[in-house]
């Protein structure tokens, strides 16, 4: 898929970091100096683009088939990691390490929600107590 210079530098560089924001920051030299709360919701928006994600999920089959990455293989890694860790005590970096591998080839996304009970919109809970001074 062909993007604009902008938004395959802002692929590219939140395939290799997995940071929208630094990404973005990356891709458009002027952002470097715009506060987080200008270059969060900005990035988000260009990563939840369809073509941008479209261009994202290429990079990274293209990546799982170069590396021979599978679930097959990470879920091996895993359970030698786990066997690691019985036998030496610790193991949570390699355990860390293979999680990042499975993120940075798509093969585990971490997912939040966005909405409230049964999609209803989140609402915010204000503890506000309202006092009047009567004369």
């Amino acid at each position: 898929m062909m993007l604009d210079p902008a938004r395959e530098r802002f692929v590219q560089e939140y395939h290799a970091t997995g940071n929208a924001s630094e990404a973005f920051r990356r891709a458009k030299p002027a952002a470097v100096n715009w506060k987080d709360t200008t270059v969060h919701p900005r990035a988000s928006k260009m990563l939840a683009e369809d073509k941008v994600q479209t261009r994202l999920h290429e990079l990274q089959a293209e990546a799982r088939e170069k590396h021979n990455v599978t679930i097959e293989s990470l879920t091996i890694e895993l359970e030698e990691a786990r066997n690691l860790a019985k036998q030496e005590g610790q193991a949570s970096a390699a355990v860390s390490a293979t999680m990042g591998k499975a993120k940075l080839h798509g093969l585990v996304v971490d997912k939040n929600e966005l909405t409230g009970k049964d999609g209803a919109p989140l609402v915010p809970v204000l503890n506000v107590s309202l006092s009047r001074n009567q004369p």
